[in-house]
C-alpha cells in the first residue's frame, strides 16, 4: 500500500518531464524512501533539499540536458544563446556608458571631475553606499560574460546576479524611507527585466550539464569589442538622442541585423535556436526601448530623444518580428524532423542515502 510520504514524493516528481519519470521515477523514489522506517513514512514530508533538488533537475531536464528529447534541447540552445546574447549587450552598454562618463569628467578639468564626484559625495551613507555600488556593479556583466565563454560557470552565475542587483533599488527605495522623488514604474519594471531576466537565464540554462557557451561567430574579445565600438559610436555621433537604452537599442539591431545576413549566407541550417532567442531579446529590448520613451514625450525640447526612440522602435518591431518568423520556420523545420534524443546520457539526480 502507497504511504503519504510515497505519495508526496511522486505528487513533487512530477515537476520532472513524463520522459525523465518514466525511466527512472521508481529508482528516486526507492532512493529517497530508503532508510525511512515505514511506521514513520505517514508523517513524513520530503525535505525542503530534496524538493529544491528535484526542482533544479526538472529545469536541467527542460533546459537541453543530455539526453533530453529534441524540443527540450532546442529551448536550452534558445534560452542558454538568449543569456549570453543578453550578457553581452549588457555588458558592452555598462562598460562603455562608464568610459565614456569617465572620459567626459576627467577631460573637462576640475569642473567636470568635481561634477562626477558629486554623485557619490554629499549625500547620506545609505545614498552614497547605493550610488557607489549603481555605478560598480553593472561592470560586473562583463565578468559574466568573458567568464561564460571560458566555461567558469559558477562565476559568471554570481557575476551576473551581482550586476543585476542596482535594477532593484527602485523597487526597495521607498522602504529605506528616502525622500527622493518616485520613479516612473513601467520603466523601473522594465529595467528589472532587461537585468534579471537573463540573469535568471544564465543560471538556469547554463547548468553543470549544459554544453560549454560558444558565440556563433566570432572570438569573445573581438565580438566584445565590436559591441564596444557600435555602443560608443552611437552614443558620441548623436549624443543629443542618447538616453538609457539608446546604446543597447543600437548594438541590438546592428547584431540582429547582422545575425540575419550572416546566416542566410549559411546552407546548413546552423544554431536554430539563435532566431527564437534573438527574438526573445528583442521583445525585452523593444519593451525597455518603450518603456523609456514615453516619459520623454511629455518633455518640452526633447524633440531629438523622441525622434531617435521612435525610429528605434520603428526598427525594433519588425525585426524582432523577422526573427520570431524565422525561428518558428526552424521550429516547425525540427518538428517535422526524426523525433528523439538528441544526445546520449542523462544527468544523474542527487539521492538520499
Amino acid at each position: 500500500m502507497t504511504t503519504l510520504l510515497e505519495a508526496r514524493y511522486r505528487a513533487v516528481l512530477r515537476l520532472l518531464p513524463a520522459s525523465y519519470r518514466r525511466e527512472r521515477e521508481e529508482e528516486m523514489v526507492e532512493t529517497y524512501l530508503w532508510g525511512v522506517d515505514r511506521d514513520l513514512q505517514d508523517e513524513s514530508r520530503p525535505t525542503l533539499g530534496e524538493v529544491a533538488s528535484i526542482a533544479a533537475l526538472a529545469v536541467r531536464c527542460r533546459l537541453g540536458a543530455p539526453g533530453a528529447p529534441r524540443r527540450y534541447a532546442l529551448l536550452g540552445a534558445a534560452v542558454r544563446l538568449f543569456a549570453l546574447s543578453a550578457v553581452l549587450l549588457l555588458a558592452v552598454s555598462a562598460v562603455v556608458d562608464r568610459v565614456l562618463e569617465l572620459t567626459w569628467a576627467f577631460t573637462r578639468g576640475a569642473s567636470g571631475r568635481q561634477m562626477f564626484l558629486t554623485g557619490f559625495t554629499g549625500r547620506n551613507t545609505t545614498e552614497t553606499v547605493v550610488a557607489v555600488l549603481t555605478w560598480t556593479l553593472p561592470l560586473l556583466w562583463a565578468v559574466a560574460y568573458f567568464a561564460l565563454l571560458h566555461d567558469h560557470r559558477r562565476l559568471a552565475r554570481y557575476s551576473a546576479f551581482g550586476a543585476a542587483l542596482p535594477a532593484l533599488w527602485p523597487l526597495a527605495r521607498p522602504l529605506t524611507g528616502d525622500a527622493l522623488p518616485p520613479g516612473v514604474p513601467w520603466y523601473e519594471a522594465s529595467a528589472v527585466l532587461l537585468a534579471w531576466l537573463p540573469a535568471l537565464a544564465l543560471g538556469a540554462a547554463h547548468h553543470r550539464d549544459a554544453p560549454a557557451a560558444r558565440l556563433p561567430a566570432g572570438s569573445p574579445g573581438l565580438v566584445f569589442l565590436a559591441g564596444c565600438v557600435v555602443a560608443g559610436g552611437s552614443l558620441v555621433l548623436l549624443p543629443g538622442a542618447a538616453d538609457t537604452v539608446w546604446a543597447p537599442a543600437t548594438c541590438f539591431v546592428v547584431g540582429a541585423l547582422g545575425w540575419l545576413l550572416w546566416r542566410a549566407r549559411r546552407t546548413d541550417g546552423a544554431s536554430p535556436g539563435a532566431a527564437l532567442a534573438l527574438a526573445a531579446l528583442g521583445l525585452l529590448v523593444l519593451t525597455a526601448r518603450v518603456a523609456a520613451l514615453y516619459p520623454w514625450l511629455h518633455v518640452p525640447g526633447a524633440g531629438l530623444v523622441v525622434g531617435g526612440g521612435l525610429g528605434q522602435t520603428a526598427v525594433l518591431v519588425p525585426l524582432t518580428a523577422a526573427l520570431a518568423v524565422v525561428g518558428g520556420r526552424d521550429l516547425a523545420r525540427i518538428s517535422a524532423g526524426t523525433p528523439g534524443a538528441v544526445a546520449a546520457g542523462a544527468p544523474r539526480h542527487g539521492t538520499r542515502r
